[in-house]
């Protein structure tokens, strides 16, 4: 499958690398861009080496470098060529997920106002009917933003915040992390064992009170 995958500069930059590893590990063909915003977030928070990185491109490609499964295939776009096949609707790419999608990503998103490859994709994946999966990790959210949510639902895309359950009885910070992502990719469409399905769990462990 050909999954076009957004990184914006909302903080949660370890969902897009996790969904890239994932991903790529499974053998997908994934696109990848990196907002100039996103590589902020990816200097801070993964990289260690602040928010303000001499170049963006670099951090892009340490990012995929990182964190990209050779079992797959990986395609790094910027965020400034809409003139790419992913910002066509006749590339046939029919899922795209933004992860972690800033709360300026969501209003270009719901206004059709888009400025970025990263903007056109989602409004293709919209037209298109394709399969939108946007991950906000902001909180609280403004009534502002989520009237925009609204929109992107109404119009067919899927929002799902960042909201790890605790039902999976989650024991580090990747058990939380993983949720998120494996929800994305069960949306998606994308087989998974990154967290134990209601009901898989072990008895025991499920009826413990931590």
């Amino acid at each position: 499958m050909r999954i076009f995958l957004g990184v914006t500069g909302a903080s949660g930059a370890i969902y897009g690398a996790r969904c890239l590893a994932v991903l790529t590990a499974a053998g997908h063909h994934v696109g990848v861009c990196v907002s100039d915003a996103g590589a902020r977030v990816i200097s801070h928070e993964l990289l260690g080496e602040g928010p303000r990185p001499a170049s963006y491109r670099d951090v892009a490609e340490r990012f995929v470098a990182a964190h990209a499964d050779p079992a797959g295939a990986v395609e790094l776009l910027d965020p400034d060529d809409i003139a790419c096949a992913f910002a066509s609707g006749s590339s046939g790419a029919r899922a795209a997920l933004i992860a972690p999608c800033s709360t300026s990503t969501l209003g270009h998103i719901a206004t059709g106002t888009g400025a970025t490859l990263i903007h056109r994709v989602a409004e293709v994946m919209l037209k298109e009917r394709g399969r939108l999966v946007v991950i906000p990790r902001e909180t609280p959210v403004s009534l502002i933003q989520l009237r925009n949510m609204t929109t992107i639902t109404e119009a067919g895309g899927i929002v799902l915040p960042a909201s790890p359950g605790m039902y999976a009885m989650p024991e580090s910070i990747d058990d939380l992390i993983d949720f998120v992502v494996g929800k994305a990719l069960d949306v998606l469409g994308v087989d998974h064992a990154l967290f134990p399905r209601w009901g898989q769990q072990d008895t025991a462990a499920a009826g413990t009170h931590r």
